[in-house]
Parts: C-alpha cells; structure tokens; sequence
C-alpha cells in the first residue's frame, strides 16, 4: 500500500513515497509551485503513477496543536486535492518536521544551498516515515489487543 506525502509550501511542495509494501519513505524531486490547477493536476499525475491509496498532507499546527494561518491554507489545499483523487487525503501533523529536516541536513555537512533545495524533499520524507511508523504501530497494537481479548 503506497502512501505518498506532500510538505505544503507556498513556492514549493515537497514529496515522498512509500515503498509498496508501507514501511519506509523515500524522497522524490520537489515540485516547483506554479499556478494551483497545474500544481493538483501534477500531482493526481504523481498519485496515479506510484498508486497511491493515501496522501497525507502535512498540517503545520502551531506549537500548542491549534490551527494556523498556514493550516488553514493547507486544509483549502487538501479539500481541492480531494475533488481530484480517487484516494484519501490525510492532514498529518508536521510540527516540528521541518525544524528536524534542517537539523539533519545540517548534521550531514551538506552545504547551505543544497540543505535548501533539500529541506521540501527531506522534510517530505520525515512526514511520510512519521506517519508510516504511526500507522505500523496502531496496526499493532489492535493486533495484540485483538488477540488477547
């Protein structure tokens, strides 16, 4: 079950694909923002093309879980992509992601410049395995719930 992820932006969405079977998250090359007809329809493109049964769309709360100016934006974003898929859209809380994604660009060395260009994509990337591992973990538990009872 593929799952694909979207780090919303303004100027650029970041994206990252699960492998099929659901478990770890790769990250694919960020989409340049255009105009939004273009930016949904490339990405029901991307969608169809890795068969993804799940997007899940980072939702920048604020720090104490409340709504932003930037997740309501997102949340605008999610209800139009929903009218092109054919799968579910998920709003998965981000915070902190991309404060993480700088902290592991800056721990690689890697130069300013490409940290930028990578942030999308790495912070994409730390979503998706965040939700994955959620996901892996929830499955779990109703198993050995389920099991026991």
């Amino acid at each position: 079950m593929r799952v694909l992820a979207i780090d919303f932006g303004l100027k650029r969405l970041g994206l990252a694909v699960s492998d099929p079977l659901g478990i770890t998250a790769q990250g694919l090359p960020t989409l340049e923002r255009t105009r939004m007809a273009d930016d949904l329809m490339r990405l029901q493109k991307l969608a169809g093309e890795y068969s993804a049964e799940t997007v899940v769309l980072g939702n920048p709360l604020s720090q104490s879980g409340k709504e932003t100016a930037m997740s309501r934006k997102v949340a605008e974003f999610a209800t139009r992509l929903r009218r092109r898929l054919k799968c579910p859209v998920e709003l998965w809380d981000e915070r902190l992601t991309s404060a993480e994604a700088s902290r592991v660009l800056r721990a690689s060395g890697v130069g300013i410049r490409k940290r930028q260009k990578a942030a999308d994509r790495v912070a994409a990337t730390l979503l998706l395995q965040s939700f994955l591992d959620h996901r892996a973990n929830e499955i779990a538990r109703s198993q050995t719930f389920g099991a026991g009872g």
